[in-house]
Parts: structure tokens; C-alpha cells; sequence
């Protein structure tokens, strides 16, 4: 597999980009970002298929590659192809490609926000803890896990959530070609399987990645010869497999997602 650095004496090609795992812990922005802006200038490469297989993640980051995605559809024709789940934020940054195909079975939609966090100043009475905070202001510390939220922090958190409902309701919109009125009919939160998203409007066709490299070659006017390419891995990578397995990937994976923003745009099947 290929990594960054597209060869410019190689014939024209159709890039296969695999985007698979949680966005954020595993699909790391940055990193897919960096790799569609040299795919977007490469010359050799005519279109681009996204391997999607991901339940979405957090909230920026997704928005960070739905608008690298849509930069990129904007060049050069781009396939978003949904082998098992391209769910919540992993749909919206699919919304901008030029075509979506996914298999019949595939879990698409989710369209929606969930802000979550624990709450433990029950558990932390029971043990005789405390906690001393001191703020600069009233909404400081909006979301501590330490104390009940007062009801102003809970109208403003949900006026956040629908503020970023609000723009992936546009993006998906912009994308697909439908009306905002009949996509927010459509995003409950719920998933549909990709016959039923296909009925929405919300995929174009049915297929496998066969006939999503078929169609970025047709659509790119180029030779059905795909490459495919991947970021750099990373130290963590480089790790786990030197030492033959997935554990320090996992728990590596694990620690990054409690630390995720608490603002996610996040799968629950």
C-alpha cells in the first residue's frame, strides 16, 4: 500500500482512499486532510474513491473532512463508497462527493448530534471526596462531571448540539441535492440499511467497490487502474506492529476516545 508521495511519472490513476474506524481516535483528520489536498494536486490522479467503513466520531473533526472532501470533489470526481457503516459523521463527510454507492446492506444515516458526559458527584459523595473549583465565570466549567448541570448550562449545550445539527442538516442538504425540510424529516438519529438511504436519496446506488472504481473511472474519463493510498503511519502504529499486536493500538485508541471533545457527532446502533 502506498503512502504519501504520488509519483508523477506514474500513468493516470483512480486513488482508493480506506477511511475506516472512529473519527477521531483511529480516522485521524489531519492526516486524511493532508492526504486529499496532495491527492487534489496530483495531476496523475483523474478520480477518487473513499473507502468508507466508520461510525463517525467527533464533531470537528468530521467537519474537518467533510470540507477536505468537498474541496477535493471540486477538482477532480469523488466516489464515496460505504462497505459497512458510514454512519453520523461519517456520512456527513461522504455528502460532498460526486457519487455515493454503498452495499445493500450497509448502515447509512445517523444523521445527527449527542453531547455525553459522566456525571460522578453521586459516586464522589458516597466515597467522601469533594471538588474545589474556581471560575472566572458561572459557564466555566459548563459540563463538569463534578455537579449537576444548572438549567441555564442545559439550554445552552442543547443550542449547541443544534447549532451543529443545524450544519450538518446544510451539508447534507448542499450535497445530496434535497431540500433541508425533507432532510430534517429524515434525521432523527435513526440508521437506515443502504436500500432503504438509497430510497431517501441519501445514496445513489447499490454496488460493491468494484463498481465504485468503475464509476471514478468512467467519471474521471481515466484508465480503470486503481491505487491505493493511506497516510503516514504514526509512532503508535509503527508499535503495535513491531510487537505483533493490536494491544497498544487499542488501548492507545481507547484513552484518545475519553478524551475526545465532549461534542461529538457519534454513532449509537
Amino acid at each position: 500500500m502506498l503512502v504519501l508521495g504520488l509519483r508523477t511519472w506514474a500513468p493516470p490513476q483512480i486513488a482508493v482512499v480506506e477511511m475506516e474506524g472512529t473519527i477521531g481516535p483511529r480516522l485521524r483528520a489531519p492526516d486524511y486532510v493532508k492526504l486529499l489536498r496532495e491527492i487534489g494536486e496530483s495531476p496523475r490522479v483523474r478520480a477518487v474513491v473513499l473507502d468508507v467503513d466508520s461510525p463517525g466520531g467527533s464533531a470537528t473533526a468530521s467537519n474537518y473532512l467533510y470540507l477536505s472532501v468537498r474541496a477535493l470533489a471540486q477538482r477532480k470526481p469523488v466516489v464515496a463508497f460505504i462497505r459497512g457503516v458510514g454512519a453520523s459523521g461519517a456520512y456527513l463527510l461522504a455528502c460532498p462527493a460526486t457519487r455515493i454507492v454503498a452495499i445493500p446492506s450497509a448502515i447509512v444515516g445517523s444523521i445527527g448530534v449527542i453531547a455525553m458526559h459522566p456525571l460522578l458527584y453521586e459516586a464522589m459523595d458516597r466515597l467522601g471526596l469533594r471538588m474545589t473549583v474556581t471560575k472566572s465565570d458561572r459557564l466555566k466549567d459548563m459540563g463538569s462531571m463534578f455537579r449537576e448541570p444548572t438549567e441555564e448550562e442545559r439550554k445552552k449545550e442543547q443550542a449547541l448540539v443544534d447549532d451543529l445539527h443545524d450544519q450538518f442538516l446544510e451539508a447534507v442538504a448542499q450535497g445530496r441535492g434535497l431540500d433541508k425540510a425533507q432532510v430534517r424529516e429524515i434525521a432523527t438519529g435513526e440508521v437506515y440499511t443502504a436500500r432503504r438511504a438509497k430510497e431517501l436519496g441519501l445514496v445513489d446506488e447499490l454496488g460493491d467497490l468494484e463498481r465504485a472504481i468503475d464509476l471514478a473511472a468512467e467519471l474521471g474519463n481515466a484508465p480503470r487502474k486503481p491505487v491505493w493510498l493511506r497516510p503516514k503511519r504514526g509512532l503508535r502504529e509503527m508499535v503495535s506492529s513491531l510487537v505483533g499486536t493490536s494491544v497498544v493500538d487499542a488501548v492507545a485508541t481507547r484513552l484518545e476516545e475519553r478524551l475526545l471533545n465532549r461534542y461529538d457527532i457519534e454513532y449509537r446502533l
